[in-house]
């Protein structure tokens, strides 16, 4: 079954952008290009999805080298609250699925390589998702604090993360994969306005 998905990008990785538009997949093409006036964060997120995201059920966020919130809130104020409102779920809106897709400018920065856990002896895959590599919306929901055990697995992240080869290989798997993750009990521990 298809997944309406709307993409979050920054200007610098349109052209990935634009070979998403080509794939099979239902996207919703609206962008945030303006700041919606208000002071009020919930009207904000709102409007946001009401105007912007209300057709879609995935947003596919576009890990790029200028996705890093360490450049600053106000270069980042778009995909920062098209995930916000991606993540919002409120009256008479559902929240989406995050799909998070690196781009291939950030693999070596995002992909460490393999590591032994040194709890348990499985191998893992050492990933950087920090404010160096993508925004908080992103990042704190792949990496939910609070966490008990030795390492990360699926169940213990909302967000979802695949390279943009992967995802190439196969988008239609990736979306419905990060959509079931709006049902799954990981949701309960979302955050929507990181810290």
């Amino acid at each position: 079954m298809g997944r309406s998905c709307f993409i979050s990008f920054k200007t610098e990785d349109a052209l990935y952008k634009e070979a998403i538009q080509k794939m099979n997949l239902d996207i919703v093409d609206k962008s945030l290009n303006e700041a919606i006036d208000s002071d009020n964060e919930d009207y904000i997120l709102r409007k946001i999805r009401e105007d912007y995201l209300a057709d879609s059920t995935v947003t596919i966020h576009l890990i790029g080298s200028k996705s890093a919130e360490n450049l600053g809130e106000e270069e980042q104020r778009y995909i920062k609250r098209e995930l916000q409102a991606s993540l919002y779920h409120g009256e008479s809106n559902t929240r989406n699925g995050i799909l998070g897709v690196v781009l291939p400018s950030m693999y070596e920065r995002i992909y460490l390589g393999p590591r032994k856990c040194n709890d348990c002896g499985s191998e893992i895959n050492i990933l950087n998702i920090s404010d160096e590599t993508t925004i908080k919306e992103f990042h704190r929901n792949y990496f939910i604090p609070s966490h008990t055990k030795c390492h990360y697995t699926e169940d213990d992240r909302y967000c979802v993360l695949v390279s943009w080869h992967d995802f190439i290989a196969n988008p239609s798997v990736c979306v419905e994969q990060a959509f079931l993750k709006r049902d799954h009990e990981i949701s309960d521990k979302i955050k929507v306005r990181p810290e």
